[in-house]
């Protein structure tokens, strides 16, 4: 039996909403497991459906750059929020965003690609850590691009022009005018960073995540006591429920609730007299999916000062 610690409890708690006792609960009956207790208190209606934004928790920026009509988004990781600060930082992320544009999304082909100022991406990327003096990670970039049409940026709650905590971009194929497609895009984009789809249709959601969802939803249908035919129909209509709600075509679009962003991308398309299509997105958020380990700083400082505690 792994050991129940309170900062698996407040973080289980944090991420659910669900109750200290019922979080301590989840982790016992799960040998620990975090995801399997976040499962664990779902299952058992002690918690609402939690998205990996949730555990976002390492720091840095997300730059995003568009040309023409291409666009990429890059995310790069530091271990403190003072670094997202930083000029150089600020300058590094904005120089490889805008590279990338040419050079593409993969990884290492970025950090091969050469900077203005002389060096690849990575032997400036390892000067800038011994320099600041703080670990620092190329982590992820996407490139979208349309044949004919507009890609339109969105950075949420940004840091400095194209760099922030949440970077959206989005890809609209279209006859229509510039006029027409950025003010929709814009729209598209802050929808996007709110209601944080998991993909573009429903047919291209992930099938282990909705796998996941319907182990769920079995075992919450199993405790109602209902007849086996009836529960299989329960179960898949949680399924469909929550693949409507997070395949971005079929979501409620925030400006008004009601609308699905699909009929709303083709009333302004009708309005326009061209064709619209969402041809793809990005949504970075930063940190996602990345634990972020907690450490006592005042331990940590006592402990570089060589003081015993």
């Amino acid at each position: 039996m792994a050991e129940i610690t309170a900062s698996a409890v407040k973080e289980l708690r944090e991420r659910s909403g669900a109750g200290m006792m019922d979080c301590k609960k989840a982790l016992s009956e799960n040998n620990g497991d975090m995801e399997a207790a976040s499962d664990w208190l779902r299952a058992k209606g002690l918690a609402a459906a939690a998205k990996k934004s949730s555990r976002t928790a390492a720091e840095g920026l997300v730059g995003v750059a568009v040309a023409g009509t291409k666009g990429v988004a890059v995310e790069v990781n530091s271990q403190t929020d003072f670094v997202a600060k930083n000029e150089m930082f600020q300058n590094f992320v904005r120089e490889v965003t805008a590279l990338a544009l040419e050079a593409g999304d993969d990884i290492d082909a970025l950090k091969a690609a050469k900077m203005a100022a002389g060096g690849t991406v990575e032997e400036v990327l390892t000067a800038n850590i011994a320099t600041i003096g703080e670990n620092q990670v190329l982590r992820r970039a996407k490139k979208v691009q349309v044949s004919n049409g507009a890609v339109i940026p969105y950075v949420h709650n940004a840091a400095a022009p194209g760099l922030g905590k949440i970077g959206v971009l989005v890809a609209l194929e279209s006859d229509a005018g510039v006029d027409v497609l950025e003010p929709l895009g814009k729209q598209i984009a802050m929808h996007i960073a709110a209601a944080f789809p998991l993909a573009l249709d429903e047919a291209g959601l992930d099938p282990a995540v909705l796998e996941r969802e319907r182990a769920i939803g079995a075992e919450k249908a199993a405790e109602s006591g209902k007849p086996a035919d009836i529960i299989a129909k329960m179960v898949e209509g949680s399924v469909k429920k929550f693949a409507k709600e997070n395949a971005l075509l079929s979501q409620l679009f925030v400006m008004d609730g009601k609308t699905p962003v699909a009929e709303v991308i083709a009333k302004a398309g009708k309005d326009a007299g061209a064709t619209i299509t969402l041809k793809d997105y990005v949504r970075f958020q930063l940190g996602e999916g990345i634990e972020k380990e907690e450490g006592d700083f005042a331990a940590e400082v006592a402990a570089a000062a060589g003081i015993k505690q």
